[in-house]
């Protein structure tokens, strides 16, 4: 079910919330691109999510519920936005993903652990999330991975901060969208459009924290 693209940001400011999870970026031969989360905590609960952009350029949420619609748009900017059944399910044997969302199926096979992730082994989280250092984190995060930032502004004015534990490759992609053939792994290039940042060009699945702070607005009574 499609449903309005949000013109305007909630004039309710929110509170800071977190999300912990992992994000899995891939491009693919026909030109379409993936960013597929799977959240185990969030404001709204666990739930998985799909933005995807395609070869000209439209950005299409994927969304379970209207609740996380609410939370996505607050952030990211689409240009259609769907509710329909979203599943990601991990297969530890076969370091695989299977995606199903709406007119997406994906298998995602994952790979090593990449030279990023064993940089972030070597760093306490501590000093990656806080947000006295973060300003230093993204600049060393804009000079090693290209279109790659970890703190900046929602749609909405939130300062997003973006804290990575871990990273490995994916190494494969079989993917259709509408029951057509999307083609093999590609980098993710160009680079999507939703937020402030993209995935890193070489696809990979991250495990992270996203701390989102309320905007600065009116003091309330």
């Amino acid at each position: 079910m499609s449903c309005a693209v949000p013109s305007a940001v909630p004039s309710v400011v929110p509170r800071a919330v977190v999300l912990d999870g992992h994000i899995a970026g891939a491009g693919s031969q026909e030109g379409t691109r993936l960013v597929v989360g799977r959240w185990r905590r969030s404001p709204v609960g666990r739930f998985a999510d799909v933005m995807v952009e395609r070869p000209d350029g439209t950005r299409v949420l994927l969304a379970p519920r209207d609740d996380v619609v609410g939370l996505v748009t607050r952030l990211y900017t689409f240009d259609d936005v769907r509710v329909v059944e979203v599943a990601v399910v991990p297969d530890a044997a076969a370091r695989a993903w299977t995606v199903t969302a709406g007119p997406l199926r994906a298998r995602l096979v994952l790979g090593r652990r990449t030279a990023t992730g064993r940089l972030l082994g070597l760093v306490p989280r501590a000093v990656v999330g806080a947000r006295a250092t973060g300003g230093l984190v993204d600049a060393v995060a804009r000079t090693a991975v290209r279109g790659v930032r970890t703190r900046g502004r929602g749609r909405d004015g939130s300062l997003e901060v973006y804290a990575a534990r871990d990273q490995h490759a994916l190494v494969a992609l079989d993917a259709q969208w509408d029951g057509r053939d999307l083609g093999g792994l590609r980098p993710v290039e160009p680079p999507v459009r939703f937020g402030f940042s993209s995935v890193p060009a070489r696809p990979s699945v991250t495990a992270l924290r996203v701390t989102i702070e309320a905007p600065a607005g009116p003091a309330t009574p």
